[in-house]
């Protein structure tokens, strides 16, 4: 039987992001991914958003994303175009990337921390007592582990197994989906019309192809049934009138509006992310953003248990920061779908809402909703920061993201406050305290911030406040564990963080 710590189920991009998270904190992980060769033709998803965009900055790897993409300033709320350029942000762009090769990037890197691959490798079921879980695969072989993590997409089989429901709404329209050639495409990189019998769009998405959506209402197809070249021509003569001469397919498929939600991520020593979590239509690229951060706030909160660092009870605060972000995200793609409808009264409803989008408050609203940037977690204090995702603020030597490289919390003094060396000893096996000045122009806003790994803020001073330590030891204790060295968790030896790019260290 085979031993490890953590094993995910699915090779796509949430699962590959948490592997990678895990094996950067030192955590043993085996990825088992039934497919046997990645999928390398089918876009899929086809970009990244802000937020996600800025985790990949904190890890220090989102340059070879950047090589491979290609930078939009607007993102869409059911087609209606909202300008992301004043986003706060240092990449306040869509990066416009197929999911292939995020995938075969996110691989790249997992590999590169240590975290072994199994494709081929389907699971048939599982057990799981106090001390873990045994994992039984199609071949018949067995892996033994500490915890069980199902990415394995909308019809998980680690979700059925572990009997956690997927209640939501059932599909109203149909889509389909084809990465093709057009002998004669529409003028412009993305083409979209509302037409009397559905929706159409075609994105020039790469050198010869494109991508062609159709949207059929109050009809649901067998999702099962094949797809082909001819049922897509067919749909978007029907709904636009030609086919651009469409030829030469990779990859065709079908979806529809099902939106629905697992009623736990968790189930002992079982948990979900990504789709196997939540599915819904893929209206403004949510799907593969929402299942990317999943794993970014899963991988150090299951690392730090795993690695006894923090009581079992630190996953509890997985389901309760991201579940609700998940049932947005179903919310405010029930209200696309519905956005999309052809009728008289929806066009009405839509010009309506285009004018309002012209308001700029309107405007970052639903932008801020679209690329996660206005994700605020429940904290305990006040602070306008608590909770929010902390800014890439400029120092005197780096920047604040550089300090999150190597999924490290931080305490990051921006004061010289001396008070904090007292507190933060106890927790110096997995916190850094890191003392630096803002670069001139920078306003934090804060004189000391507790910075998760994840990128988020945890605890802060204000500009001109005295820090409380039991306010910082209460937030330590919380997220961190109690103070004291590492005792290990899970009965086996673990491996040692890898210190990779200590931008800390550089500053204290």
């Amino acid at each position: 039987m085979t031993e490890t710590q953590v094993v995910v189920a699915g090779a796509g991009p949430t699962g590959l992001m948490l592997a990678g998270e895990l094996g950067l904190a030192g955590v043993d992980v085996l990825v088992v991914e039934r497919l046997p060769e990645p999928r390398t033709r089918e876009s899929r998803a086809g970009g990244l958003h802000i937020r996600t965009l800025e985790a990949l900055d904190q890890r220090g790897i989102l340059d070879r994303f950047l090589e491979r993409g290609r930078r939009r300033r607007n993102v869409h709320f059911s087609g209606l175009w909202l300008d992301v350029s004043d986003v706060p942000t240092r990449h306040p762009y869509l990066l416009v990337i197929p999911q292939s090769e995020v995938e075969r990037l996110l691989a790249e890197r997992a590999a590169e921390v240590g975290v072994r691959l199994r494709r081929g490798a389907e699971v048939a079921g599982f057990t799981q007592d106090g001390g873990g879980v045994t994992v039984e695969l199609a071949d018949g072989s067995r892996v033994r582990a500490d915890y069980l993590v199902g990415c394995d997409g909308g019809r998980s089989t680690v979700r059925r197994l572990a009997g956690v429901d997927f209640p939501g709404t059932p599909a109203t329209m149909t889509a389909l989906l084809g990465d093709v050639e057009l002998a004669e495409p529409p003028a412009g990189d993305i083409f979209q019309e509302r037409r009397e019998h559905g929706t159409f769009s075609v994105l020039a998405f790469g050198q010869d192809w494109f991508r062609v959506l159709t949207n059929e209402f109050d009809h649901v197809a067998d999702r099962d049934e094949p797809v082909t070249l001819e049922v897509l021509r067919d749909a978007l003569v029907k709904i636009a009138g030609t086919d651009y001469g469409m030829h030469s397919p990779r990859w065709i498929s079908r979806y529809g509006d099902a939106a629905r939600q697992a009623g736990s991520y968790r189930e002992g020593r079982v948990l979900l992310a990504g789709d196997a979590a939540h599915i819904h239509f893929p209206a403004g690229g949510q799907g593969l953003n929402t299942g990317v951060q999943d794993a970014v706030n899963l991988g150090w909160k299951l690392a730090a248990v795993v690695r006894g660092q923090a009581p079992d009870r630190l996953l509890d605060t997985y389901q309760a920061e991201r579940h609700p972000v998940a049932a947005r995200v179903l919310q405010n793609t029930r209200a696309q779908t519905a956005l999309w409808r052809v009728d008289a009264h929806t066009s009405a409803l839509r010009e309506v809402l285009g004018d309002l989008v012209g308001i700029d408050r309107v405007r970052l609203r639903l932008a801020g909703m679209t690329t996660a940037t206005d994700i605020r977690y429940p904290m305990e204090g006040t602070g306008e920061l608590l909770g929010r995702r902390v800014p890439d603020l400029a120092l005197d030597r780096g920047r604040v993201y550089d300090l999150l490289h190597s999924a490290r919390a931080v305490l990051l003094d921006l004061a010289g406050h001396p008070s904090l060396d007292a507190v933060a000893a106890g927790w110096a096996d997995r916190v850094d305290l890191v003392r630096a000045r803002p670069a001139e122009g920078s306003d934090p806003g804060a004189d000391a911030v507790l910075i998760r790994p994840d990128g988020y803020v945890a605890w802060i001073t204000r500009t001109g406040g005295r820090p409380d330590p039991d306010a910082l030891r209460t937030g330590l204790t919380r997220w961190f564990g109690p103070a004291g060295p590492l005792v290990g968790g899970s009965g086996r030896p673990h491996q040692a963080a890898p210190d990779r790019n200590r931008s800390a260290s550089q500053l204290r």
